[in-house]
Order: C-alpha cells, then sequence, then structure tokens
C-alpha cells in the first residue's frame, strides 16, 4: 500500500494546494513531533531548515505552531542545504530535524524532508506510522499549555555546517591554484558553498547566488547545466559546480565543458575510495544508474546492486549491505564515511580533495563511457495511467524490440506529477523506437 502523503523524497507539492498548506504543515509538525518524542528526555527538540522559496514564509510558522503545540522546542536555521540541517539534527541531539523544501522542483511547488534523531530519512514504515496520526484528532496530540514549546532562531548554522564539512579533511587542505565555477541555483547552498570554498583559498566565481524566492532553480544549477558549462569556458576554470535548490544533488563540469553526472561521479570516488582502502563492501546505484556504470565495477572489482530511485531507498540499502558508497545519476551521492544522505558539497570537496593535485577534471572523471541514455520526462494529470493495459502492453513490446541490446525503464516520479521513460542501448534507433511507443501509449 502507497503513502498517502510521503512520495519518494518527502512530502512535495504545488503551494497553497493539496498537502501543501498552512493548515496541513500544522498537522505535519504536529504529527512528526508527536511521533517523536522521547519522554526519557528532559527537552524535546526540532530543528528546522528551508531552502530560498518565497512559500517557506508562510509554510514555516505553520510547521513551527504544530511543532511547538505539541511540546516541541524548535530552532530555526534559515536556509542551509539539506544535509547540513541532518548534520546539527544530530550534533543538538534534536530529537528531529524537518528540511522545508522541494528539492529541484520550481518555486511554485514546495514540500518538507524529515529525519529522525541520527539524522536519517525515514523508513516507509515510520512514514506510514506518522501518516496515522496526521489523520487522528489533533486535540488528542496537543500539549498542556503550561508544556508548549519555544523557538529561538540560531544564526550561525551555516558556519557550524562548514566546519562539520572542513573536519572531514586534513587541517593543511586546501585548494589554492583552483578556479572553480559554483552555480548554487538560487537556493540553500547560496551562503555556504562560496564561504567554504573561498575559505580554503580557491579562485571562485559564483552565480546563482542571489535568490529573490521566486528564482530557485531557474534556468540555473543542476537540472540546467549549460549555464555552469558557459561559465567554466568563459572563466577558463578547472571545473565547474552546480547544485539543486537544497543542495543535496550535484552535477560537475571539466575544464573542456563537459558536464559530468553523479555516475561519473561515483565511479570516480569509487576506483579513488578502493586504491586508498576506504571502500567498504561495494557501491549502491539506482534503477537509473547507467549500464556501463555497472560494467565499470565489474571491471574494478567492485561490488554493485541496484535499488529503487531515491536517495532515501540507495541509503537504506547501504545501510543493509553495510556499503559507504552510493548514489544516483542524478547527482544525489552519499558518502557513507561522511553523511547520512546526500551532500552536494561534501561530494564536491570529495573531488576537489583529488584535483587539488595539479590533476585535471577531464582526466579524472572520464572514468567510464556511458551507454547511450535516453530519459524523458512526461507530465500527466494522473500518474496512474502507467497502469493501464495500454501502457503495460507498448512497454512489454518495447523490451521485447529492445531485447538483450540495452534496457527500457518506464516509472512514475515520486517527486512531481511526471511519468520517466528511459532507454538505453548502443543502438540509438532502438531507443528513440522504444521510447515512442511508450509515449503514444501514455498520450
Amino acid at each position: 500500500m502507497k503513502n498517502k502523503y510521503f512520495g519518494t523524497d518527502g512530502i512535495r507539492g504545488t503551494v497553497n494546494s493539496g498537502n501543501i498548506t498552512g493548515e496541513k504543515f500544522f498537522k505535519f509538525g504536529l504529527a512528526s513531533g508527536t511521533f517523536f518524542k522521547n519522554q526519557k528526555r528532559n527537552k524535546q527538540i526540532a530543528v528546522i531548515a528551508k531552502d530560498t522559496r518565497l512559500s517557506g514564509y508562510t509554510l514555516e510558522p505553520a510547521l513551527v505552531s504544530g511543532l511547538v503545540s505539541g511540546g516541541m522546542h524548535v530552532f530555526t536555521l534559515g536556509p542551509l542545504p539539506t544535509n547540513g540541517l541532518a548534520m546539527l539534527t544530530k550534533l543538538m541531539k534534536a530529537n528531529m530535524g524537518i528540511m522545508i523544501t522541494a528539492s529541484h522542483n520550481p518555486y511554485f511547488d514546495n514540500g518538507l524532508k524529515l529525519f529522525g534523531p541520527d539524522g536519517m530519512k525515514l523508513s516507509d514504515k515510520i512514514e506510514k506510522k506518522i501518516e496515522k496520526l496526521i489523520d487522528a484528532k489533533n486535540t488528542k496530540q496537543l500539549t498542556n499549555p503550561k508544556f508548549l514549546g519555544r523557538v529561538k532562531r540560531l544564526e550561525d548554522a551555516n558556519d557550524k555546517y562548514i566546519n562539520i564539512l572542513k573536519g572531514n579533511f586534513p587541517k593543511n587542505f586546501n585548494l589554492k591554484g583552483l578556479k572553480i565555477v559554483l552555480d548554487c541555483a538560487n537556493g540553500a547552498c547560496y551562503k555556504a558553498a562560496p564561504k567554504l570554498l573561498n575559505e580554503l583559498g580557491a579562485k571562485v566565481i559564483s552565480i546563482g547566488i542571489e535568490p529573490n524566492g521566486l528564482n530557485i532553480n531557474d534556468k540555473c544549477g543542476s537540472t540546467y547545466p549549460s549555464k555552469i558549462k558557459s561559465a567554466v569556458k568563459k572563466f577558463k576554470a578547472n571545473v565547474g559546480i552546480a547544485f539543486d535548490g537544497d543542495a543535496d544533488r550535484i552535477i560537475m563540469c571539466d575544464e573542456k565543458g563537459r558536464i559530468i553526472d553523479g555516475d561519473q561521479i561515483i565511479a570516480m570516488l569509487a576506483r579513488r575510495w578502493k586504491s586508498k582502502k576506504i571502500l567498504k563492501g561495494g557501491v549502491i546505484g539506482t534503477l537509473m544508474s547507467n549500464l556501463s556504470l555497472e560494467n565499470f565495477r565489474k571491471s574494478e572489482k567492485i561490488k554493485f546492486h541496484r535499488s529503487k530511485v531515491g536517495d532515501r531507498y540507495v541509503k537504506e540499502k547501504m545501510k543493509k549491505l553495510n556499503f559507504n558508497l552510493g548514489g544516483e545519476q542524478s547527482g544525489h551521492i552519499i558518502l557513507g564515511k561522511f553523511a547520512t544522505t546526500g551532500d552536494g558539497l561534501l561530494v564536491a570537496l570529495e573531488v576537489l580533495f583529488s584535483l587539488r593535485k595539479g590533476k585535471k577534471a577531464s582526466d579524472l572523471l572520464s572514468v567510464f563511457k556511458p551507454m547511450p541514455q535516453v530519459l524523458e520526462n512526461l507530465s500527466v494529470k494522473n500518474k496512474e495511467i502507467i497502469n493501464s493495459t495500454k501502457c503495460k502492453n507498448a512497454v512489454k513490446k518495447a523490451m521485447k524490440i529492445m531485447g538483450h541490446n540495452g534496457r527500457v525503464l518506464v516509472r512514475k516520479s515520486g517527486t512531481e506529477p511526471k511519468i520517466r521513460i528511459m532507454a538505453e542501448s548502443k543502438n540509438k534507433i532502438l531507443i528513440m523506437k522504444c521510447i515512442k511507443l511508450i509515449k503514444k501509449s501514455i498520450r
């Protein structure tokens, strides 16, 4: 049975409709606070961060009100990358953390991601329990007026996050001599990313650092890599780094202007970690990971498993198999040695740590030749159309056409009202034939 409110990565939707209203966020706050109450603690604490969407100003107070009404003391951190929120949840020994964001979606969407006291995203099982509380009568969860929570704003959250990131590397680590272009997507890392790389001595050219509440992910960031590509060429930079709205994704660009996706970054890190004897177990990819990434693992004698799409499913499988590296082609990459969820800035540092020795990004990040892959996203009114007989038959036919020459994958987006169609093969004619066939069954 699918979740009522939670999708692949938290709760997400269009602002002022459906689940993304002040009324609903009050209930989300009250229900999640009730679930994470720990009676053994003297003080119940929740921490909240957000990206730069205008709607954050309406949703955050509602969420805070729900938490406080249930007896939670709340610390608000302001704009901060998602993993910064996860790290500070653990550091502050809080009961829970909430990130208000719609990640890579446009400004008119918003949502939230919930984290437990261990800084981990929640399992489907826990999400279902919270959903029951959301739909329960609020009066049962409201606390005695004497025990209402208090609210405090922390102004140094970005500094704390930066210091944690630095602490994962040698004290003498610096990026002097490197020219780096950053695209912060007018999102959550617009302060932290430039500040961190400047402190490490890099020459930083920053774009996407002027959020106005409406321009998050707007023709910038990891979902619009042409911008970072142009900037790298213009400024003759050593490397370009693009994040998404909440900075849990990273897409890179080498000095030649070639876009580097998550699969290539994962491959580079896996090879490096194996040589340094840091790699634990193997690597987790997803159903969307390029077939050539899987083949690369075989050649490098590195174990490789696929999870469902979504970085929390990647993390769950990493935990189950005791692996410490995993991620998605989209740039969600989890460094289990350092973090509990995707962190674009942390991954960037790990790559830059290798680049600082005079290596070229084009050499370091050209690990394998990707299998030609085409992904098309179809906007739909009802994602359940994927289960229609017409669509199922088209997918079966496409798979038969593809045969042993590649792969076809059709799935519902967990974050947007879209159907995602992916095909990969050395035969590009086959790719387009299969995609065309499936698209026809959906439209």
